[in-house]
């Protein structure tokens, strides 16, 4: 179900908003901490069950084999837990209800769930392995059975990546070997040909969602998404998969609200920039929308989605696609994270930018502005230690800063445009009660069942009358936007110029994602006593999926006595007499040409 679109006016960029040094306090700055590490994988959690919460992070380190779990207390590192791969996300939550209530951490490494107990081995999951291809798989058998030597299995398999027919990507062994040179790849296979040949996928974000109460330390079920496109739900106690669900493309970050047992929301953002929503019983997605760019991250405020776009704004939407508000920002996006002051019940966005800002946004205003050093690129804000509001930052040259929150300080939501609206200050003018509002209130109530099933009978008319408009205009091609030929296509114009010559701007897409379209061709149509047109017909090249094409035409009004009609633009298939789209465009008055 596709979302409402976003508006098209371009959104007002807020001034940086200037506070005073007291709004935060420095607690720890370590600009020697070599921290590489991004906001999925950090985390601040009360591990111990003693009120003295830990930030946790799951560091990539600087080589191949470097990555570890650094667990912070107060200023200093406590402990440190080696990693086999890069980790993708960090998560707490519990599993149980026994004393001590202490959570687990689960650690998302490669294709490997692991979950920590009082930061010691307590469970690994594998996710599940995927197909693998069966003529890959067979001339790795034949290496194993000395039916084929290595060269030969080197150039077998490069010419199964580039003639791919079966469509089941090849396995990381393989792209491993052919990226390496003929006198290496010798070596490689001696050793890998023995091992059982499997396609793992890759976690790529996380997240938890309570399971039958929501209060803080109830038992949570934990969600992963998957490069393989899937979501999964598993089980707190057993680890088994309780529900699996389908992604049309691959999920980059993950939020949840909601019981598993009763009702959840889940809204993943992928990498084709649309934003999927799931319900409890929809393995594949109930509403999706694309908010017009990529994005950049996904925090949910509330009920609603704030999502951080790549073209530089913050925008509002809820978990159906419903536009709300956007915000511009003045450089592009590095991370963002959710503020939950609990003690003030006070929600908002945490965003980082690269020119060296951290911005704090409660719904569209901007409430509050940090200046770093360096771009960050970790951002969680929570308990730290004993106190309640804490922010913990990583900037990208691996420093640590930890600032506090004073308790005195309260944000305020303030409009970036200065003064109040020019519409407080008009009175209004409301007339007296007179006999006729009388005659009609005694009129209302002696006659309100007769005058509300004539409200009903006048509106389903209008629906019966609007829905068969609507059928009739997809019938005969007369709308901008319609569906034939398996698929759906889109058309704006667009009109520039105060006359007598206009530029018309004809804009087609293709709203289907599946495949390409070609022979296709724009017709326009007018009254040619009034206007001339420099192109008839315009030859559309190969439209690909979601992405708008503009086409121009110059228009030259012939009238000088101040009329104007509506060109007609067609959109026609090759062999095919009945247009697939119609746009009707009402030319605007032209004005009279002056002569000095």
């Amino acid at each position: 179900m596709a979302g409402e679109e976003k508006p098209s006016e371009k959104p007002k960029v807020d001034e940086p908003v200037t506070e005073e040094d007291s709004t935060w306090l420095d607690a720890h700055y370590d600009p020697v901490a070599s921290l590489n590490t991004f906001t999925s994988c950090m985390v601040l959690e009360d591990l111990n069950c003693d009120g003295d919460h830990k930030l946790l992070v799951g560091d990539f380190g600087s080589g191949a084999f470097d990555a570890k779990i650094k667990v912070y207390g107060g200023t200093r590192l406590v402990t440190e837990i080696q990693l086999l791969d890069l980790p993708t996300a960090i998560c707490t939550f519990y599993i149980d209800t026994t004393e001590p209530h202490t959570p687990v951490v689960a650690v998302a490494s490669g294709s490997l769930i692991y979950i920590f107990k009082n930061m010691r081995p307590y469970f690994k999951f594998n996710l599940p392995t995927l197909e693998v291809n069966q003529k890959e798989k067979e001339l790795w058998m034949l290496a194993k059975q000395e039916r084929m030597d290595p060269v030969e299995l080197y150039e077998q398999l490069g010419t199964l990546k580039e003639n791919n027919s079966e469509g089941v990507p090849l396995t990381v062994r393989t792209h491993r070997l052919l990226n390496l040179s003929l006198e290496d790849a010798l070596s490689f296979v001696s050793v890998f040909k023995h091992s059982p040949l499997k396609r793992d996928t890759i976690v790529t974000s996380m997240t938890t969602l309570q399971k039958d109460r929501s209060e803080p330390g109830a038992v949570s079920c934990l969600l992963v998404t998957t490069e393989n496109r899937e979501i999964f739900m598993f089980d707190p106690q057993a680890f088994t998969i309780l529900v699996k669900m389908t992604v049309p493309a691959v999920p980059v970050f993950i939020t949840a609200s909601g019981l598993c047992d009763v009702q959840y929301t889940i809204s993943v953002a992928c990498r084709d920039a649309f934003i999927y929503t799931f319900k409890k019983g929809n393995n594949t997605p109930k509403y999706q929308f694309a908010p017009g760019a990529q994005s950049c991250g996904l925090v949910r405020v509330g009920k609603n989605l704030i999502i951080g776009l790549a073209n530089k704004t913050l925008a509002c939407y809820t978990p159906r696609g419903k536009y709300l508000w956007s915000v511009g920002l003045p450089d592009l996006i590095t991370t963002m994270a959710l503020m939950d002051y609990q003690s003030k019940m006070f929600q908002a966005v945490i965003v980082s930018l690269k020119n060296y800002e951290v911005r704090i946004y409660k719904d569209k205003y901007l409430v509050n502005t940090i200046k770093t050093d360096d771009v960050a690129v970790g951002l969680q804000f929570g308990q730290f230690g004993r106190e309640d509001g804490v922010l913990t930052m990583v900037t990208q040259n691996g420093c640590l800063i930890v600032k506090i929150l004073k308790r005195t300080v309260m944000f305020e939501e303030k409009d970036p445009i200065p003064g109040p609206p020019h519409a407080q200050s008009t009175k209004l003018n409301i007339p007296k009660k007179t006999k006729l509002f009388a005659a009609s209130t005694m009129r209302e109530r002696e006659m309100g069942a007769a005058m509300h099933q004539l409200f009903q009978k006048d509106l389903y008319s209008l629906r019966l009358d609007t829905a068969r408009s609507y059928v009739r205009s997809l019938a005969t091609s007369m709308a901008p936007m319609t569906t034939s030929q398996g698929a759906s296509y889109k058309i704006s114009a667009q009109v520039q110029g105060i006359g007598p010559l206009f530029q018309l701007t004809v804009g087609v897409e293709a709203m289907s994602r599946q495949q390409s379209t070609t022979n296709l061709c724009l017709v326009f149509q007018w009254d040619e006593t009034l206007y001339s047109l420099s192109n008839k017909i315009i030859q559309v090249p190969l439209l690909l999926p979601s992405i708008l094409y503009s086409f121009k035409n110059t228009v030259e009004c012939l009238d000088d006595c101040g009329r104007s009609d509506v060109i007609k633009v067609f959109l026609h298939s090759h062999g095919n007499p009945v247009p697939l789209v119609t746009a009707n465009i009402d030319m605007p008055i032209s004005e009279s040409v002056v002569f000095v």
